[in-house]
């Protein structure tokens, strides 16, 4: 790391937080870095040893000409420590929690209600931790309105950031030379994917010929691998594979015609957009997903590249898919609505429309 007292014209962000496997390598937190560099900011990354005690940490390191913290994403034990040391300098603090533990715990995990006295603890602290930000970021528009109304925050202080996707991977892909049209799922197999409606889907296909890819790994690919086995129906080939490096995604993505979202039902899956929709539509791809809230209502139209089906719902997934495949969408998968799209509500540059403004608030 630089000397932190070498003087600097650029304006200066301080990257607070005990990272983990997110740090600025993490998909979410390079983007947002490479924003702030291309908006001539200057990020000066900070790890310290105890996140309780890094603001006396940050003293003694001597940091010098910060115009701003910033508490990444799942760095809510980072949050009071880089309140006080900012308080004591007069700097601005921007949290971006991306998802909130208490939803996480309670919601996602079920690892207590959200009337217990865990679940309360939980919530209070959470709360404490951003009512300590002075604006707070949320990746959705419905997150946002979760935060102001979950965690009490004041809505008019919540800037929206999309997540969006890594450029430098993610970009238009030619046409694939498909001799049998194929839809690709690529994600870990969490519930809230719904992988399993998907696999469920194969049975109810009544459509053209195509091939069905479930890419990567996690818990319920068990079950989807059995519910396909169950299935065996003739107008479907149902492969799964391991998975391919990130590096390589982007082209996995390319070979396929189109790409599915998630499906998974509950209150969080209305209000994210998942990373593999970013991607997809970064690639030129259309998209099959359930319909969110989360998403922006300019892309509800019929020509915006994502199909909308209901959550938890097999026999719809297999009908848009049906109607996909026998409709001008895969023969013109090249076309360029998926990417205008992406370039449209979650490019980079978006983002950094978004950050800047922000910014223009705060220094």
């Amino acid at each position: 790391m630089e000397n932190p007292t070498h003087a600097s014209r650029k304006p200066r962000v301080l990257w607070w937080g005990r990272f983990g496997n997110y740090g600025p390598d993490y998909p979410r937190n390079r983007t947002l870095i490479d924003c702030f560099e291309r908006l001539g900011w200057e990020v000066m990354t900070f790890q310290p040893k105890l996140s309780a005690l890094a603001d006396l940490e940050a003293t003694l390191r001597g940091f010098k000409d910060i115009a701003l913290i910033w508490v990444p994403c799942f760095r809510q034990r980072d949050v009071a420590a880089a309140s006080r040391w900012a308080g004591r300098h007069g700097v601005p603090l921007v949290f971006d929690p991306l998802i909130s533990a208490f939803d996480k715990q309670v919601f996602e995990r079920g690892k207590f209600a959200a009337d217990s006295g865990k679940g309360k603890r939980l919530l209070t602290w959470e709360r404490e931790r951003f009512a300590m930000a002075d604006w707070l970021i949320a990746d959705t528009q419905e997150h946002a309105a979760y935060f102001a109304e979950q965690h009490d925050y004041p809505a008019e202080r919540i800037c929206v950031l999309p997540v969006g996707a890594e450029e430098a991977l993610f970009a238009p892909q030619p046409a694939p030379a498909n001799a049998t049209p194929e839809a690709l799922f690529f994600g870990t197999f969490i519930g809230l994917q719904g992988a399993t409606y998907i696999a469920e889907a194969v049975k109810r296909y009544a459509g053209p010929g195509c091939k069905l890819t479930f890419l990567g790994q996690g818990p319920d690919r068990p079950a989807c691998e059995a519910i396909v086995a169950r299935a065996s129906n003739p107008l479907v080939q149902v492969t799964f594979e391991d998975w391919v490096p990130i590096t390589e995604l982007a082209g996995r993505i390319g070979a396929s015609d189109l790409c599915l979202g998630v499906f998974g039902v509950g209150d969080k899956t209305n209000r994210v957009i998942p990373n593999k929709v970013y991607q997809s539509l970064a690639c030129d791809r259309p998209v099959i997903t359930m319909q969110a809230a989360a998403y922006p209502d300019e892309l509800r139209q019929s020509n915006s590249g994502l199909l909308w089906v209901p959550a938890g719902d097999p026999q719809a997934i297999a009908t848009a898919l049906a109607q996909a495949f026998s409709s001008e969408l895969v023969a013109g998968v090249d076309s360029g609505v998926a990417y205008a799209s992406y370039q449209a509500h979650f490019s980079n540059q978006k983002i950094r429309d978004e950050l800047a403004g922000l910014l223009s608030r705060l220094v």
